[in-house]
């Protein structure tokens, strides 16, 4: 079973790193890079995600019974043409409800100034400093 490298998950230890990058010292240059590094590395012990994590985009067409798009927290953006701000619809598959709305709704995080970065967000106040280090 071949993984997309683009959401990927694993528990690190140190024994992993160290593994990883002996391994890769070893291992001649693949298309893919990293994904077909990743999936030669861990392919005894890959486990999928559920779909919620990582939709696939060609999920919807390919197997639509298996989406469940209210449920969905995690969409990969993969497919050709789907990339929220290169999207025009008029790749194949790309011209459907479903992806449009999932691509208006990352406009709609993407241009939601409540979360966009503030310095202040990063540093607590002295005051929660200072309770902070009598702790």
């Amino acid at each position: 079973l071949y993984f997309n490298a683009g959401m990927f998950v694993f528990e690190p230890s140190k024994l992993t790193y160290d593994t990883l990058l002996e391994t890769l010292r070893v291992t001649p240059p693949t298309a893919f890079a990293e994904q077909d590094f990743l999936n030669m590395f861990f392919n005894k012990v890959y486990k999928p995600i559920p779909l919620a994590y990582n939709l696939v985009l060609a999920m919807l067409w390919r197997h639509p019974e298996n989406v469940d798009l209210d449920g969905v927290k995690v969409v990969h953006y993969c497919a050709a043409g789907s990339k929220p701000w290169r999207y025009t619809g008029k790749e194949e598959n790309m011209d459907r409800e479903d992806i449009k709305m999932l691509v208006k709704k990352w406009w709609d995080i993407y241009n939601d100034p409540s979360l966009d970065f503030k310095s202040s967000d990063s540093m607590p106040d002295s005051e929660t400093l200072s309770e902070l280090q009598q702790m």
